[in-house]
């Protein structure tokens, strides 16, 4: 069984080895290293190469947005969770800018914990409710879309699915094509909207009334 490789990230230890001690029951998921600042997890991320990290937002040092974008920039392959006590619109809106493929609240129940560090780890977006409401609160009414190259209507299917919370490889399956063809047709879309993640295409996809909440798997 392949080892989801996970780095604990956050300033009060009791949380740390709270985390630590759950995902050990896990058979496929395992904790490969902690940090207590957001300096520290750039560095750790670099040593231990985890495939997720779960990441604290208020930190000292460096908090977890400013760590989110420094990891996201230098290892773009790794993603990131959010696991905060709050929600605040500025800060869901600051790390999923910054790169987290998920935002997730520390009273979270064990089972959905270990489903979104299975989903991250696919690359799929996983948002807490409270977080996506508050989310598309702060972006407004929909809008029309305007971009100075259009999708195609491929890559608006692609779209639609990834806001639905499917894999590369559902997607691929679903489209009859191959996993490189779905990251090629990611790529593009990002490119051609200006996002730098697939939260953000996300989340584009429901300010535009292209999917609503409720397709979403939160």
């Amino acid at each position: 069984m392949e080892q989801i490789r996970v780095l604990l990230v956050d300033d009060h230890n009791v949380v740390r080895q709270g985390l630590k001690l759950f995902l050990a029951t896990q058979p496929d998921i395992e904790v490969v290293g902690e940090a207590e600042n957001g300096v520290a997890a750039v560095a750790a991320v670099g040593k231990v190469q985890p495939d997720v990290v779960l990441m604290d937002l208020v930190m000292p040092q460096l908090d977890g947005i400013g760590a989110t974008q420094q990891i996201k920039t230098r290892y773009p392959d790794v993603e990131v969770i959010a696991l905060t006590s709050f929600v605040e619109d500025a800060q869901v809106a600051a790390v999923v800018k910054a790169g987290a493929i998920g935002y997730l609240l520390k009273d979270v129940q064990p089972a959905e914990l270990a489903a979104a560090i299975r989903s991250a780890q696919r690359g799929e977006v996983h948002l807490h409710p409270q977080a996506a409401r508050r989310l598309m609160q702060a972006i407004g009414p929909k809008e029309q879309p305007a971009v100075a190259e259009p999708l195609t209507e491929r890559e608006i299917e692609v779209l639609k699915a990834l806001a639905r919370g499917e894999s590369n490889k559902q997607i691929a399956d679903t489209l009859v094509v191959s996993e490189k063809t779905v990251k090629a047709h990611v790529s593009n879309i990002l490119g051609k909207l200006g996002l730098q993640s697939r939260t953000q295409a996300v989340l584009y996809a429901l300010r535009h009334g292209m999917v609503s909440l409720e397709d979403i798997p939160l």
